[in-house]
């Protein structure tokens, strides 16, 4: 039984319960949709105590990160550290944090949590809005200091070359969600685990998270690290990606 008042992780759970299957792609694909929703649901419920469900991020596949090597990097948007963090010091896509030399580590950070999109943050895609919203929180973290934690999981995890398939699929009319189905993937294949890592060897305890993604969100009310507030990043859409951007509000829940 529910309980009364529903806590925001109840609510989250509740998404997980009505996960829209309305796709003809999912219809298709109906055995690696269910697989799909029962491993969300066995990963995310940790516990079940006095009538509240208590949610946690799936730990499938997790590494523990380390620091490897830190340099200066200036930038058109200031003065940075960059920070590789890998699993060892051989590692080919290590994950990155740029610290802005302004950083102030005894109030809340702001801190972007950003998944490489090579499409978009330097080719210049217009499919989404990833490259925009890159720019716009370097944007932020230029004014008063801030942290970018740079992801190395191209195409919401599933791989450039697996992005490209996704692509040709999207041309002939798969949404972007239908597309990863398709291809076999969960729709985000994402684990924002790495960047609560990164956040702890930093010494941050509480941020101003620049997103629109309710699972980052989560990801950090699930963490010891405090969510002071979000910050919006408001990009305008385009002709090539108004619909990718209304699947992603509508079906994804971001807060756009």
């Amino acid at each position: 039984m529910w309980p009364h008042q529903e806590s925001n992780l109840d609510q989250e759970f509740r998404k997980l319960l009505f996960y829209p299957l309305n796709y003809e792609t999912l219809k298709l694909s109906s055995a690696k949709v269910s697989k799909f929703i029962s491993s969300k649901l066995i990963s995310t419920i940790k516990n079940f105590k006095q009538g509240h469900f208590v949610i946690f991020a799936s730990t499938k596949n997790r590494i523990l990160y380390k620091r490897q090597v830190a340099a200066s990097l200036p930038s058109k948007w200031g003065s940075f550290t960059i920070i590789a963090y890998g699993s060892n010091h051989e590692e080919k896509l290590p994950h990155l944090a740029l610290v802005h030399s302004l950083t102030d580590f005894s109030a809340s950070v702001p801190v972007r949590i950003h998944s490489e999109c090579i499409t978009g943050d330097l080719f210049g895609s217009m499919r989404c809005d990833c490259g925009d919203q890159f720019t716009e929180s370097m944007r932020i973290i230029e004014q008063s200091g801030g942290v970018m934690l740079y992801l190395r999981q191209e195409g919401r995890g599933i791989g450039l070359i697996n992005k490209l398939e996704a692509y040709n699929l999207q041309d002939k009319g798969y949404d972007t969600i239908e597309a990863n189905v398709h291809l076999g993937f969960e729709p985000d294949e994402r684990d924002f685990d790495v960047a609560i890592q990164i956040l702890k060897d930093l010494g941050i305890t509480s941020i101003d998270l620049i997103t629109n993604n309710p699972d980052k969100i989560l990801a950090i009310d699930q963490s010891s690290i405090t969510l002071n507030k979000r910050i919006p990043i408001v990009i305008p859409s385009k002709a090539e990606n108004a619909h990718y951007l209304k699947v992603k509000q509508d079906v994804m829940g971001h807060l756009l």
